[in-house]
């Protein structure tokens, strides 16, 4: 009859094996990759030994040439872009946006009024609303949807002088735009 082997000596066993084996495995690691896997480039292999460098975020859009000084809005019509001027013509923030189907002329418009909230001409519910334009019988103001979402396309032939923003970007832009803040719309 064998002898019997206790409990403990057969786990310590296998705790010893399953040391021996990682010792194993991160010796090969350590030595690099296996000669006939490296000898053979996969898809993402490249000719440059050294690491793809992250990406930097963009820099943020200069504020346009000729769009005035001191504290203001500024709406680009070509890049569908605002900031907001401080005071001292420092950038305090920049977004892109999503026009209407009317939009103002080039020039210098002032912060009329302000809505709290209203069901936009595209039926959806908008807060933040900042009037400062009048383009062919239509008013234009800045406002973000209650629920965050970009607008639908318009229908066709609509007429919607909403520029709409993220939701984020609309309560800055409502911080910022008291009456009478100057708004310049550059082409």
């Amino acid at each position: 009859m064998p002898a019997r082997v206790p409990s403990w000596a057969w786990v310590s066993g296998l705790t010893v094996g399953a040391i021996a084996a990682v010792t194993v495995l991160a010796a090969q690691a350590a030595q690099g990759p296996h000669p006939v896997a490296s000898a053979q480039p996969g898809p993402t292999a490249s000719a440059s030994a050294s690491p793809s460098p992250t990406p930097k975020a963009p820099p943020p859009a200069a504020v346009p040439d000729g769009s005035g000084t001191g504290r203001r809005i500024v709406y680009s019509l070509g890049q569908k872009r605002v900031w907001l001027i401080d005071a001292s013509d420092a950038a305090r923030r920049t977004f892109t946006v999503w026009p209407g189907t009317v939009s103002p002329a080039p020039g210098t418009y002032q912060v009329g009024t302000r809505t709290e909230a209203t069901t936009g001409s595209d039926g959806v519910q908008v807060e933040h609303i900042v009037y400062f334009a009048l383009q062919d019988g239509v008013s234009v103001a800045f406002s973000n949807a209650v629920d965050g979402s970009s607008p639908p396309p318009p229908a066709a032939g609509s007429t919607t002088g909403g520029i709409r923003l993220r939701k984020p970007d609309g309560t800055a832009v409502w911080d910022f735009a008291t009456p009478g803040t100057p708004v310049t719309v550059v082409g």
